[in-house]
This record gives C-alpha cells, sequence and structure tokens, in this order.
C-alpha cells in the first residue's frame, strides 16, 4: 500500500480534574490538525481500550494525585498498554502539575517509564500548572517530535 493511502491514526487520551490538563491537551490538538493525520481526542472515561493497537500514535495526558501518583481514571490505561501487544505505537505523555509537591508531575514519570518498556516512547512534557505563552513552543516541539517518529516508523 503507498504511503499516501495510508490513513494515520493518533489518539489523545487524558483526564483532567482542574480543567489544566484538558487546556494543554486542546493546545496540542490544534498543532495536530496542522498534520494529515485523523486525530481523535478522547477523555478516559469515554476511550474503548480495547481500540489501542489500532492507532500509530497515542498521547496520554494526565495530572498528577496525591503523592505522584497516575489518576485512578487512568489506571485501567496504564495496565492495558502493559497487558496488549503495542510495541509498533509510537507514545508521548504529557501533563500538568505543581512543583509546590515534591513529586511533580509524577504520574508523567510513571507512565513514561511503563511506556519506554512496552511502545516507542518518543517524549514526554509537564507544564507547571496551566499551559502559558512560553509552553507553545513546547507544545509545537512535542507534536513535531512524535509526528517525525511516526512517519519515521511508517517508512521503515
Amino acid at each position: 500500500m503507498a504511503l499516501t493511502n495510508y490513513n494515520t491514526k493518533v489518539a489523545i487520551v487524558y483526564s483532567s480534574i482542574t480543567g489544566n490538563t484538558e487546556e494543554l491537551i486542546n493546545l496540542l490538538f490544534s498543532y495536530l490538525q496542522s498534520y494529515s493525520v485523523t486525530v481523535m481526542k478522547v477523555k478516559i472515561e469515554d476511550f474503548n481500550l480495547q481500540t489501542i493497537s489500532e492507532y500509530d500514535a497515542i498521547i496520554i495526558g494526565t495530572y498528577t494525585w496525591g503523592n505522584g501518583e497516575i489518576p485512578v481514571e487512568m489506571r485501567s490505561l496504564y495496565r492495558e498498554v502493559e497487558r496488549q501487544n503495542v510495541g509498533h505505537l509510537v507514545t508521548g505523555v504529557v501533563g500538568t502539575g505543581d512543583r509546590f509537591y515534591p513529586h511533580f508531575c509524577g504520574a508523567v514519570d510513571e507512565f513514561r517509564d511503563m511506556l519506554y518498556v512496552h511502545t516507542i516512547l518518543t517524549a514526554t512534557m509537564k507544564i507547571e500548572l496551566t499551559p502559558q505563552q512560553q509552553d507553545h513552543s513546547k507544545c509545537e516541539k512535542f507534536v513535531r517530535l512524535l509526528m517525525e517518529r511516526m512517519m519515521g516508523q511508517r517508512t521503515a
């Protein structure tokens, strides 16, 4: 099949309790729309975990709970990525947090470590509280790195 006929699919799966992570996800989504890919942005509670392997890339967006932990609603995604055969999947993980806490964006770190083992982890990004103007270039770079890796995998 020619590469031009392939429909590249990207899922952005996230959870947000204060709205900060959702704002970050919306920013990433807007940058992804400039590429020729099908992008689905979905809250974790609406995401069908059985479809993970159908995507070319997944961006995980999470806040951090308690003492640097993955929020309860995101744990099923974590376990499902571990369980499924997703070695082809290009991934990235982002999160928002407050440096006041000792484990700043600890959930991002936990996802990062697991994704590194089970997928093609490409990028991680932590944002203090809510995205500011200076974070836009970081978001643009995050998306560019993810797309370059995904397209590199497609032609390999």
